[in-house]
């Protein structure tokens, strides 16, 4: 079945040039700088996706604490240092 040729509307013209980026951009991903990242990556060990996690948890116990700490000195012992200063 041949195709007909007709006039192609303004929004089909968009689309189309999105398109072509977008498609151009994933074209540069094979052959520029993430290429060779992408090429080395692989699926980590048990071991490797264990640490990983443990790291993780602790960092995020650890910004918890931090977080936990400034709320307490915010609502506890700072406004009885002001109160403290300004008496």
């Amino acid at each position: 079945m041949a195709i007909e040729s007709s006039n192609i509307g303004p929004i089909e013209e968009t689309v189309q040039g999105w398109q072509d980026g977008i498609e151009g951009r994933v074209r540069s991903l094979q052959t520029g700088s993430y290429a060779r990242i992408l090429k080395m990556a692989r699926k980590p060990s048990k071991q490797e996706f264990r640490q990983t996690v443990i790291v993780c948890g602790i960092g995020m116990f650890v910004l918890g604490f931090i977080g936990f700490a400034m709320l307490w000195a915010m609502d506890t012992a700072l406004p009885k240092f002001f109160a403290w200063l300004i008496n």
